[in-house]
């Protein structure tokens, strides 16, 4: 039987139960749907965290006081630290460390901001240093980000983000106008283009502006900075630099030699392991969910293929009566499970696609689907296929060929 005949007489098998052939299908269909949605969206969020979220370059570590938190006592002990202060700041930006070119603090809280008789009441405002953006490499769609100097001079100057711009001049240029802060006037003089939102965070709706203009107005006395710090010598320099950074903070800080860190260091390596780790274990779990759909998917098929064999039984014994061997009858049947459950696999990626999509679009979720993830969906599918009507294969060819025929 070549492979043409063995194709026809598969795919007349399952045109002759169109119903059932779908109904049979809907478990891999759940399934695959559910493992190309979940793909798409971990895929898509791994891409925007690389690029979007994680901000640090290589070569740029932050020191803050709680760092990367991972466990509820973590959370505790971090609590226990002192804030990372001013007078640290100015002690590490004094020229003393060998290993940094730069080194930036900011700090920051949500407040209101007023334009007229608009109001916004909870806009994160962001208090930094004149090298904050050139460290963080933001991106400034119009005017300019706001230098040292006026960082030095407590200039009441202001960066603004996109949302910001749009809820409060939907049609007006806002370079050179003046907003509220908590009731004081900064004057805008830059515009930062739409990044979107993300986790339920809004990139877009917040406002930088100096840090000494913050610490004088609205910085309260137990709140703590973040300092960020470039490594000299690029990705190469950076643990040097770590280290250097560490030892000055513990001996300003008085730290115990077998004590703890009383602060906490975070790279941009150490983001994306974080990342990989909580996105990992989410895969995992979603994965075990949509294996038990395929595993039922694959439970069904063999079932109905088993039926289908009592059903074809005399058709089976006449065929090899005629001549068809043993292996003919078991790449039939073999056939007819891999093209169900491809099938239910090319339609579980199309409902897979759709819900990322909607994902994409209702929940600001970047999902993105690639050929690998479209690939790896039907070829699960088939594979399921064929482990199911293996059973179902091997039991049609070893039918007595007599009995067979002589069944009804």
């Amino acid at each position: 039987m070549n492979p043409t005949e063995l194709l026809r007489a598969s795919l007349r098998a399952i045109r002759a139960h169109t119903l059932r052939s779908f109904l049979t299908l809907l478990g891999v269909i759940i399934g695959v749907a559910t493992i190309v949605a979940v793909v798409g969206v971990i895929s898509g969020l791994n891409t925007y965290v690389k690029e979007k979220i994680i901000v640090l370059a290589p070569d740029v570590f932050m020191v803050t006081k709680f760092g990367i938190i991972r466990s509820r006592n973590e959370f505790i002990q971090a609590l226990k630290r002192p804030p990372i202060t001013w007078a640290e700041y100015e002690r590490l930006s004094s020229g003393i460390l060998q290993e940094a070119t730069q080194i930036s603090a900011a700090a920051g809280t949500t407040m209101p901001v007023n334009y007229g008789d608009k109001r916004l009441p909870d806009i994160r405002i962001t208090g930094a240093t004149g090298n904050f953006g050139d460290l963080f490499s933001l991106e400034i769609e119009a005017g300019r980000y706001f230098s040292e100097s006026e960082n030095q001079a407590s200039q009441a100057v202001a960066v603004i983000g996109a949302d910001t711009r749009e809820e409060l001049f939907p049609h007006l240029d806002p370079i050179g106008r003046v907003v509220l802060i908590r009731g004081l006037p900064f004057r805008i003089i830059g515009v930062m283009p739409k990044q979107g939102r993300t986790f339920g965070f809004n990139q877009d709706g917040r406002i930088y502006i100096p840090l000494q203009v913050y610490r004088k107005n609205f910085m309260a006395s137990n709140e703590t900075l973040e300092l960020h710090i470039k490594a000299r010598g690029g990705v190469e320099g950076l643990d040097a630099s770590m280290d250097e950074v560490r030892a000055m903070f513990r001996a300003m800080r008085h730290t115990g030699f077998r004590s703890t860190d009383p602060f906490g260091i975070i790279t941009q390596e150490s983001l994306q392991q974080l990342w990989k780790t909580i996105s990992s274990a989410a895969f995992v779990l979603l994965m075990l969910i949509s294996s038990v759909s395929l595993g039922v998917g694959g439970i069904v098929i063999m079932n109905i293929m088993l039926v289908s064999v009592v059903e074809r039984t005399q058709e089976i014994g006449v065929r090899m009566a005629l001549g068809a061997k043993k292996r003919d009858i078991r790449r039939q049947f073999l056939l007819e499970a891999a093209l169900l459950s491809a099938a239910g696999g090319v339609i579980g990626v199309l409902v897979g696609a759709a819900g990322a999509f909607l994902v994409r679009v209702l929940a600001d979720f970047p999902a993105q689907i690639t050929p690998g993830i479209v690939f790896t969906g039907i070829f699960v599918a088939t594979l399921v296929g064929l482990a199911a009507g293996f059973l179902p294969a091997y039991r049609a060819s070893n039918l007595v060929v007599i009995d067979a025929i002589r069944a009804e």
